[in-house]
């Protein structure tokens, strides 16, 4: 079969970024002709994949996404394919995987009235009705219970179109024999001593991620423990000007690195002590997950999708979602105990024997070859 994937941006460093390569691919495996559509690429490109750029500019955010869609829409009128895969909400999709969460819970719950009678909200809004809303048919892949629960309230969808995945974690990132001189390898070049306590925080999207949440966290634990040497190091792809400040007003800049966008997160994930993820939003967070089987203790806030893995595990901590800054620090503080540790250690790499985490692009890949395959009538984009 002939499959086009839409996608507005990727980069390399992206969990959804991530999971649209390893879909791809599969597909590739499976013996079908992939095609992608984008407006902006960072990285390398797919091997062996159509990859068509959309030449389309805008001021805003949702009025590019209109003329997104319209340049594929004619562009698969003109050259049209057997089924259309979609990484972002837009009409006409076939098949759907929803990496993002849902918009409308956002817009009904954390914004006023006044915001929701401007053109973004009628754009996004249209755009997620038109994948989620009862009268669609696109074929729904889920990773989140707590966002499918939020979809269904909004927009009362078909229970037959609505698909969980499970996790698709690389088998490559569990911890291996080697895990221990791979950390002090890591720690060592990253200049780091032995009684050094290391924080990782990893996530494209700083705000969203809670990155003040874990700055505001280092400068207490460093005020209630003094004579504790400890890092926070920050992978991802974003701006850092206002998180900077952050930890400068708070006297803790020199001891915060900036990493940017990095390609070597396994060998971070061994060298760290703790993840830190006290996110604000978070659909699902494949870092959890990719922490959890390396054996890296977790700290995170419950509203993230996979956060339900890191407690059943009892590999680290779940903060409330009525988040409390104290309960933040405390949960750090907790973290200096290596007996803490060491147990979070052991559920973790247990856990990540006996799950299944590892499946989803595999599963996905099967489930979007029987949807294409099955389909009745062309969706809308290319009809």
């Amino acid at each position: 079969m002939r499959l086009a994937f839409l996608l507005y941006k990727y980069f390399p460093y992206g969990g959804m970024q991530r999971d649209f390569k390893r879909f791809v691919e599969e597909v590739q495996l499976r013996g079908h002709h992939c095609r992608v559509y984008y407006i902006s690429w960072q990285g390398e490109h797919l091997a062996a994949v159509d990859q068509r750029q959309v030449p389309v500019k805008a001021l805003s955010n949702s009025r590019r996404n209109a003329r997104y869609y319209d340049w594929v829409k004619a562009d698969l009128v003109a050259d049209p394919v057997d089924g259309v895969i979609g990484f972002n909400k837009m009409p006409g999709l076939d098949v759907y995987y929803a990496a993002d969460s849902c918009y409308m819970d956002k817009a009904m719950e954390e914004r006023n009235g006044l915001y929701r009678l401007g053109a973004r909200y009628r754009h996004f809004a249209a755009y997620e009705r038109a994948v989620f809303g009862s009268d669609s048919k696109t074929e729904i892949l889920l990773i989140s219970e707590t966002e499918k629960a939020k979809f269904q309230k909004y927009y009362d969808t078909p229970q037959q179109r609505l698909h969980m995945l499970p996790p698709g974690i690389s088998v490559d990132r569990r911890a291996t024999a080697d895990a221990e001189s791979r950390r002090a390898a890591k720690r060592k070049s990253l200049g780091l001593s032995e009684g050094d306590h290391v924080l990782l925080f990893v996530g494209s999207g700083f705000i969203k991620k809670g990155l003040d949440r874990a700055i505001r966290a280092l400068a207490a634990l460093r005020q209630s423990s003094p004579g504790q040497a400890v890092q926070l190091y920050v992978v991802g792809q974003d701006k850092e000007r206002r998180f900077r400040r952050l930890a400068e007003k708070l006297s803790v800049l020199p001891f915060v690195s900036f990493l940017g966008g990095r390609d070597d997160i396994p060998d971070l994930l061994l060298a760290a002590d703790v993840l830190i993820h006290p996110a604000l939003d978070e659909a699902a967070g494949i870092v959890l997950l990719e922490a959890l089987v390396a054996g890296l203790p977790v700290l995170v806030t419950d509203v993230c999708g996979y956060a339900h893995h890191i407690a059943a595990a009892g590999a680290g901590l779940v903060l409330d979602s009525s988040f409390s800054q104290p309960a933040l620090d405390q949960a750090v503080l907790n973290t200096l105990d290596p007996g803490f540790l060491d147990v979070c250690k052991k559920n973790a790499l247990s856990y990540a024997e006996r799950e299944d985490l590892y499946s989803m692009h595999k599963t996905g890949a099967a489930l979007i070859e029987r949807f294409i395959a099955s389909g009745d009538e062309p969706s809308q984009v290319h009809s």
